[in-house]
């Protein structure tokens, strides 16, 4: 669906969560989407939309409630022994929170020699070796490894992060918002660095942000969710010139340009009211409450997601 060569395909994912109440929160539901090898694949949505669990249920840390994922042609959540290894080395996560994600008790050197340890790659000096380099591949120095996560800037504690994926030279990297909580004259150090990563290694990326104007500058191919649901996807040059669905429409005219006449000519796309809760969503289309296009059928049945033509695929009545 998408992408031709997919070492990543995910059908018709869904990741529930039971609450209080016996009630039932759908993060995901009924997405579907192809990354081929050496792509990154961008997702964008606002925040609480399920970006974030989709990234973690591909890469196994939660369980799915539906569909499949498979990762060269292997169904993720059925792998055990070996097969399961061998993925956890090909596929890795780089985490939103810098101050989160780092075991405070231990040193920077342990913290990215752990994945070494675990998968039996190096030990000794060879270990020490391994690990000065990849402190060196993001830019810290060798002399770092001895320092503990506390020592460091949000920037440098993600470039650790970024270091510890590296360590057991995977071949995909979930981003899951590494810039997000990073002050902004850092955020674009951090993805150049990730651009530059993915020319130097081959790396492919699903980078999951917030930051529309970071995804057109990293990403190949972006989609969009809103409310568990994927409603457009399209290569990303073709996204950013012509967005179909009324939603994407209006996070694109929430990009500034930097061009001063253009930004006051052009028109800001305010959406009323707040986003649903997903415990309870509108029927039919979940968008319909707030899009300035809605029609009846909006209300009523919900949209199919389908290709209108050139890999551009959209869940809208509109098409």
């Amino acid at each position: 669906m998408g992408a031709e060569d997919g070492i990543l395909r995910v059908e018709n994912l869904k990741k529930h969560f039971r609450v209080g109440g016996g009630r039932l929160l759908k993060a995901v539901d009924d997405v579907s989407f192809t990354v081929a090898r050496g792509e990154v694949f961008g997702l964008v949505g606002e925040s609480g939309c399920g970006k974030t669990t989709l990234g973690r249920t591909v890469i196994r840390l939660y369980d799915t409630s539906g569909g499949k994922v498979y990762y060269r042609d292997e169904d993720v959540h059925r792998l055990e022994g070996a097969a399961l290894r061998r993925f956890n080395r090909r596929m890795q996560m780089i985490f939103q929170d810098p101050y989160a994600s780092l075991n405070p008790r231990m040193t920077v050197g342990d913290i990215i020699g752990e994945p070494m340890d675990i998968h039996g790659l190096a030990n000794g000096k060879e270990r020490r070796q391994r690990i000065a380099e990849l402190l060196r591949t993001v830019g810290l120095s060798p002399e770092h490894a001895l320092r503990f996560p506390h020592e460091f800037s949000g920037g440098q504690r993600q470039r650790i992060g970024i270091a510890r994926a590296l360590a057991v030279d995977p071949e995909f990297i979930i981003a899951d918002e590494p810039i997000s909580a990073l002050d902004v004259s850092i955020q674009a150090q951090v993805v150049n660095l990730l651009r530059r990563l993915r020319e130097q290694r081959g790396l492919t990326y699903l980078f999951i942000a917030h930051d529309l104007s970071m995804v057109k500058y990293l990403s190949q191919r972006v989609g969009v969710m809103y409310l568990g649901k994927m409603v457009e996807m399209a290569p990303s040059a073709e996204l950013y010139r012509e967005p179909l669905h009324p939603y994407t429409r209006a996070l694109m005219s929430a990009i500034p340009i930097p061009d001063p006449q253009v930004e006051r000519s052009r028109q800001r796309i305010m959406l009323p009211g707040e986003v649903p809760s997903p415990l309870n969503p509108p029927p039919g289309c979940h968008f319909h409450n707030r899009c300035p296009e809605t029609k009846p059928v909006c209300r009523e049945q919900e949209p199919i997601f389908k290709e209108i033509g050139g890999g551009h695929l959209v869940a809208c009545h509109l098409y």
